[in-house]
């Protein structure tokens, strides 16, 4: 395919910004009047992307650098188009290529009569056409991002091989901004001490690709990065023939899955990440780091070597322990979970195990061991002469043979390749570190540094790092449940009779009681409720697999809507029944095995985070409690429910009014807070680039420790590719330091100021959000009609069963809408609402409030400042900007059609459309930028090479739409359902950032 029009990424209206009150005139439905033709940089950027070849060429510094890209986008259109014609026909391939035109006059013209003839031509499709349609274009989206992360890697190696300054998000750039700053080497050695940075992977209702296609597409992936190199006639045909062959078995492959997935297919989609690239990835990000540092801050060990980190940077699931809202999450679904995990772990270290022995062949005729490596050697299964003097090899296999026994005891699995003889198992890795430690102390001390410096090192970092646990798994359910099961816990007791109805108060003063007395409320033959049972068997599977794999298997508990102390003292309660909440081994105080995790998610919640956490560190003994755990106290915040609550601006503003209030008040105990970030793909959610995103955190936030979720689309996004993916886990370190030690970016003179500015912004965006979301008559109805929120529902793409009241058509209500699917829903009919609404009016408003014009301009200045000067505010105008790029009236007002309910169309989306470009207005005001993402050209390329193919999607989708839903015969075929389900996940690939 060629390049898109080069215009700009949003479709404006262009009328000036009405009144919230008023309703702009409608024509056929409310949607933005046609917009002027936009030139292009060049004949590619123009026509748009085309499946078949092209030889133009763009011009200019930005183009000559993007040329290898543009190139490999046509190439694998090439090939996808001739896969099409191949497997469907030259008729299929041709309509492909007319929708794509058209759809490009759309977009470039706001074209009426390009939208009537976009009508006529998809309703002619049949339903075998539609659905070959729809897959050529969700392919090429899926392609075209695999060229795109190829494009990253290729500039990154540029760079390096040029000789240019670091990159911001690099580990060198954030020393060398800590030494500019400085800060010596012991500074920066003590951080790493206390520094805990964990990425969280989460299964996601939105996640909609297979792991068939994944695997497909990381091997077009490699093949596409073979093509930079070198090579000769032959190997470029043979490259060419292997990447037509994978996107034909892509072509041939079932894209959507027949049935909803199962907690165990979560699992292993997960895990299928850590064997392409954390266990890799991971170990050789601390060797980068530990030479950078070397670099910068010299100091290196006895024997020359980088000295070395503790294992600072983990993994964490939540992918079999989220029982918050997921019923198929269980006990056995836990145990499950540990087990797979330390599967896929061990069979890694036999492999790199069996590995060494054959590398490490050396021969004490030739080379001294060490007393201890020789001790190893002789304890080893293995006796065969021919390896008598070689003791690295024989001490290997008996590594290999203990590990081998240690897979078996813990997984019920035998190692791939059998042991030589049998062998006692490990107790926990940290025996089989030892023994690791053994070989590199053997070679560093006999001329063989060298040798421990590549596979080996890198084994024993990730024994540090994933034990036999592989990650930590979190558990969560919501506070309801919890309560609940204590209430049914406490009246099969006889304690008391209606927990639930107990003042705050008194629940308080029952919990307390309840966890000084030696005894279990729980009686072993009683026959309680499923749900309480469930709720048991789970802590006490926690416990079970803590004392199997080591207790880093399961280290926190997350409660899902906690709005109260008794909240966190349920939790409490239930470890203790499960044996995990007792006396220390000095008989003073307490101590829990799993911490208790309070997730406060609603803005209500997130505003009283302070006044809950402040009781909880006031209790009686907690300090012990606290000492338990290092004196470190975990808190969640929740993006999403925050911002459908109150909209993306005060979600934004409140979520930093709680992280402030949360520091002072540990500070002031002397506790150490660490904040968990609830963040999902779409800026709406928390999203956005994860480096911005840390440094733009409130002063004193971070310190050393954080940990963020990684959902749904993000996760094959970040790190399906190992380069990649290695790229993103650095950035993470980097934003973390730099965010620690060099805080004073936070704290812009005139922040006092800002704040109160933030807060009457705030105020005024949560007025409108809620005006237009709660307050609207039949905004429920628009939004159900105008999105495909209950097509998502029925998509098999999650464990997480769908909501009842969802289906509800007659009871439903936003309120009862999970906040994922409800902004996934904005993201597919291209207005991705919860990223930008209230933005516009809130701005207007507040500069309108000044009194004069004097004063108005006063105002500006200050947001104008605010942008420049203080890095929250700088982050959020530019997500939203990123978000308003991906957005297009003209593609969302043909999903405003779908709103049988003229009226009812014409007054919402005419609102939409007002504060859109009121929005739009706003932001270029104190940005002193018209063009979207001006400040970010590569991005704003990226974004618009994928609307050729992207677009299409959406008109499919309408199409699709008003057929499914029309109540025809042939309304419910499979064949129409399923294109609706394609066009859904294309879309998601073409935004990128939709979970």
């Amino acid at each position: 395919m060629t390049q898109p029009a080069a215009r700009r990424a949003s479709s404006r209206a262009t009328t000036a910004p009405a009144k919230t009150s008023k309703t702009p005139k409608a024509i056929k439905t409310a949607k933005p009047a046609a917009k002027p033709v936009v030139q292009a940089n060049g004949a590619d950027e123009a026509n748009g992307a085309s499946l078949g070849p092209t030889s133009r060429r763009s011009s200019g510094s930005a183009a000559a650098k993007d040329q290898p890209l543009k190139e490999d986008i046509r190439f694998l259109g090439r090939l996808l188009g001739d896969v099409l014609r191949d497997q469907e026909g030259g008729t299929v391939f041709e309509t492909v290529e007319t929708i794509r035109q058209t759809a490009v006059r759309f977009r470039r013209d706001g074209d009426r009569q390009a939208e009537q003839d976009l009508d006529r031509l998809l309703k002619k499709l049949s339903r075998d056409q539609t659905t070959s349609v729809v897959r050529a274009f969700s392919y090429f989206s899926h392609l075209a991002n695999i060229a795109e992360d190829q494009h990253h890697n290729r500039r990154r190696r540029v760079h390096a091989l040029a000789g240019s300054p670091p990159q911001p998000g690099s580990l060198m750039r954030a020393l060398q901004s800590a030494a500019d700053e400085g800060l010596s080497g012991d500074v920066l050695r003590r951080f790493f001490e206390s520094a805990l940075i964990v990425p969280v992977l989460t299964a996601h209702p939105t996640e909609v690709q297979r792991k068939s296609t994944l695997d497909a597409q990381r091997e077009i992936a490699r093949l596409l990065a073979e093509r930079d190199a070198p090579l000769t006639t032959r190997e470029r045909e043979r490259n060419t023939a292997l990447l037509r062959a994978h996107v034909t078995k892509l072509w041939q492959t079932r894209m959507l899955r027949t049935t909803r997935l199962m907690v165990a297919d979560e699992i292993e989609n997960a895990l299928s990440y850590y064997q392409t690239t954390f266990l890799r990835e991971i170990p050789a990000l601390y060797r980068e780091l530990e030479e950078d540092i070397a670099t910068v801050f010299p100091r290196r060990g006895a024997r020359g070597e980088p000295a070395p980190l503790p294992p600072f940077f983990q993994m964490g699931s939540w992918i079999g322990g989220d029982r918050d809202g997921n019923p198929f999450v269980t006990a056995t679904t836990l145990r499950d979970a540990a087990q797979k995990q330390a599967s896929v772990i061990l069979a890694w270290y036999l492999e790199e195990i069996h590995a060494l022995g054959a590398e490490l062949s050396m021969s004490t005729s030739l080379v001294d061991v060490s007393a201890e490596l020789q001790a190893l050697a002789e304890r080893s299964p293995d006796h065969s002469e021919h390896r008598a003097d070689e003791p690295y090899r024989r001490a290997l296999i008996g590594v290999y043979a203990r590990l081998a026994a240690t897979c078996r005891e813990l997984t019920g699995e035998d190692a791939g390749r059998h042991a030589v003889g049998p062998a006692p198992a490990y107790s926990n890795a940290e025996e089989l570190r030892a023994d690791i430690q053994i070989v590199i102390d053997s070679l560093a001390a006999h001329h063989g540094e060298v040798l421990a410096d590549a596979r080996l090192a890198s084994l024993a970092r990730a024994i540090d790092v994933f034990g036999f646990h592989l990650s930590s798994i979190d558990l969560r359910q919501v506070s309801d449940v919890h309560e609940a099961t204590v209430a049914e816990l406490l009246k099969v007791a006889g304690v008391e009779g209606a927990y639930a109805a107990l003042s705050e108060a008194d629940k308080r003063t029952l919990l307390l009681r309840e966890l000084q007395q030696p005894r279990l409320l729980t009686l072993p033959f009683h026959a309680y409720s499923e749900q309480t049972t469930q709720e048991i068997d789970i802590f006490r599977a926690a416990r079970e697999v803590r004392a199997r794999y080591g207790n880093r298997i399961v280290r926190n508990y997350i409660i899902s809507h906690t709005e109260t102390l008794s909240d966190l003292l349920e939790v409490m309660l239930l470890q203790k029944e499960a044996g995990m909440f007792r006396a220390n081994a000095n008989g003073a105080g307490v101590g829990l095995d799993v911490m208790v995790i309070p997730l406060f998610e609603t803005i209500e919640d997130l505003r009283n985070a302070s006044q809950i956490m402040g009781d909880l560190l006031a209790l009686p003994g907690f300090d012990a409690v606290l000492a338990a755990q290092g004196n470190e106290q975990e808190v969640m915040l929740g993006y999403s429910d925050s911002n459908k609550d109150g909209g993306f601006l005060t979600s934004n503003w409140e979520l930093y009014k709680a992280e402030l209030a949360l520091v002072e008040l540990f500070e002031r105990k002397g506790v150490r807070l660490r904040l968990f970030h609830g963040r999902g793909g779409t800026v709406g959610r928390g999203g956005g680039p994860t480096y911005q995103a840390i440094l733009s955190q409130p002063p004193g936030t971070v310190n050393g420790q954080i940990r963020l979720t990684e959902q749904g689309e993000i996760i094959s996004s970040k790190f399906a590719n190992p380069e990649i993916g290695r790229r993103n886990l650095e950035t993470i370190v980097a934003a973390t330091l730099e965010a620690t030690l060099l805080p004073t970016r936070n704290r812009p003179k005139g922040l006092e100021e800002f704040e109160a500015a933030m807060q009457a912004l705030s105020d005024n965006a949560f007025a409108a959000y809620r005006n237009l979301v709660y307050e609207t008559p039949g905004f429920k109805d628009y939004f159900f009609a105008t999105t495909p929120i209950t097509e998502i529902a029925d998509l098999n793409l999650g464990s997480r069963p769908a909501s009842r009241k969802l289906m509800d058509k007659k009871h439903r209500r936003i309120e009862d809408l999970r906040a994922i699917p409800w902004g996934f829903s904005w993201g597919q009919c291209r207005l991705l609402l919860p990223g930008w609404f209230g933005f516009g009016s809130a701005v207007q408003r507040w500069l309108d409030d000044a009194g004069n014009a004097k004063a108005r301009a006063a105002r500006l200045t200050t947001l104008k400042r605010m942008h420049k000067q203080w890095p929250f505010f700088a982050n959020l105008l530019s997500n939203m900007d990123m978000v308003l790029s991906k957005a297009d009236l003209n593609v969302a007002s043909r999903y405003a059609q779908l709103c049988d309910d003229r009226k009812l169309r014409n007054a919402v989306f005419s609102r939409i459309s007002a504060e859109f470009t009121l929005t739009e207005q706003m932001l270029a005001a104190i940005t002193g930028q018209s063009e979207r993402l001006a400040d970010n050209p590569l991005l704003a390329r990226s974004i618009k090479n994928r609307f050729p193919y992207l677009d299409p999607l959406n008109h499919l989708q309408v199409e699709l739409l008003k057929r499914f839903r029309s109540g025809k015969a042939g309304s419910d075929d499979a064949r129409v359902r399923r294109g609706i389900h394609l066009s859904i996940n294309g879309i998601a690939a073409g935004l990128r950032n939709s979970g």
